[in-house]
């Protein structure tokens, strides 16, 4: 779910809202340019730009532009430190936009990226003050240099840039382990799959976010996940957990396979996996047991807390190395001896 979702689901209930755009950052800054944050009517809010004393005066801002007024937007330009007495060092520069329902049709238009990619949109000035968007062609992608979030052009358009979509996660799972996991998942920037075949597998809230798979058939669970989806594995069946396991580790696509279990889990997964003729390679690249290093607890809250753990570093080390080196290959497993042999 994206913020134009967001936006979209708060206009639609009350008839306005603020989107908050961090338009550019000079120096050191909680968040980086391109961030946004949604306001609703009565101050609730999705997204951060930071917390502390910038967000606060942003959503004062932002309330303040929901009570009316002809003026649909409005900027800020703080310097951190001088204005705001917080430690960064950095300046910030903030573009408020009061939406209502007449943006309603074009925030329908960006609820899901073009198929063909690109993460830009080209904003086209209204007479009210705001931007009507629509996704950009590769020409007019190409007018926002590479690291730069925005660009007014002399004709007076808006090339903006939405940033990478979230990664994927897919869990295959509606146990104990698998329903604190997904409570610990949501609230991270991740597009969230849950999947179990068995009725009433899934709890009656689930958050909102999550998108839910019933199929009885996990490979196609998995071939309609997205390259570099992260696949973590903690169904209720040991023979389905290694079914689900080959298949991804075959596929040869995801950046992260998971599977919870002890170190025999482990080897009777691998013997099995070699005898189905999976190269090394594949095998060495599940992770099985899930989660960091020095977590002992079995309890589901404690595995759970260890694998978005993981998770997050994962995506971290993927971070570091996009520039030079983007990776396709699933993150190689620690060994037995390193980490202690806790999930089951």
């Amino acid at each position: 779910m994206t913020i134009f979702d967001t936006l979209k689901a708060m206009i639609e209930r009350d008839g306005r809202a603020v989107l908050v755009t961090i338009t550019a950052v000079r120096g050191s800054s909680p968040r980086e340019a391109g961030t946004r944050m949604a306001v609703r009517a009565d101050g609730a809010f999705s997204g951060t730009i930071g917390g502390g004393a910038l967000e606060w005066q942003a959503l004062a801002e932002a309330q303040a532009l929901l009570s009316g007024g002809s003026s649909r937007m409005r900027t800020l330009d703080k310097a951190l430190g001088p204005d705001l007495g917080q430690c960064c060092g950095g300046r910030v520069k903030l573009m408020l936009e009061r939406l209502e329902r007449d943006d309603l049709s074009w925030l329908a238009g960006l609820v899901e990226p073009p198929a063909a990619g690109g993460r830009v949109v080209i904003g086209m000035p209204q007479p009210h003050g705001t931007y009507l968007r629509c996704w950009a062609d590769a020409a007019e992608a190409a007018l926002l240099p590479e690291g730069e979030s925005e660009r007014l052009l002399p004709d007076g358009r808006l090339v903006e840039s939405l940033g990478p979509q979230n990664p994927a996660v897919y869990l295959f799972g509606a146990g104990h382990v698998g329903r604190a996991l997904i409570l610990a998942l949501a609230p991270l920037p991740l597009d969230l799959v849950w999947c179990d075949p068995r009725p009433e597998a899934f709890p009656s809230h689930v958050p909102q976010r999550v998108i839910l798979r019933r199929e009885a058939e996990p490979e196609r669970i998995l071939a309609s996940a997205p390259d570099d989806a992260r696949i973590l594995i903690m169904t209720h069946s040991h023979a389905l957990d290694l079914a689900i396991a080959s298949a991804a580790l075959a596929a040869a696509r995801f950046a992260y396979i998971g599977v919870i279990g002890s170190g025999t889990k482990r080897a009777r997964f691998v013997s099995q996996m070699r005898q189905a003729g999976l190269t090394q390679a594949a095998i060495d690249s599940m992770v099985c047991p899930v989660g960091i290093p020095g977590i002992e607890g079995k309890e589901p809250a404690v595995i759970a807390a260890s694998v978005v753990a993981q998770i997050l570093l994962v995506e971290s080390k993927r971070a570091a190395l996009a520039p030079a080196q983007p990776r396709k290959a699933p993150v190689p497993h620690r060994s037995v001896g390193e980490k202690p042999l806790r999930n089951v």
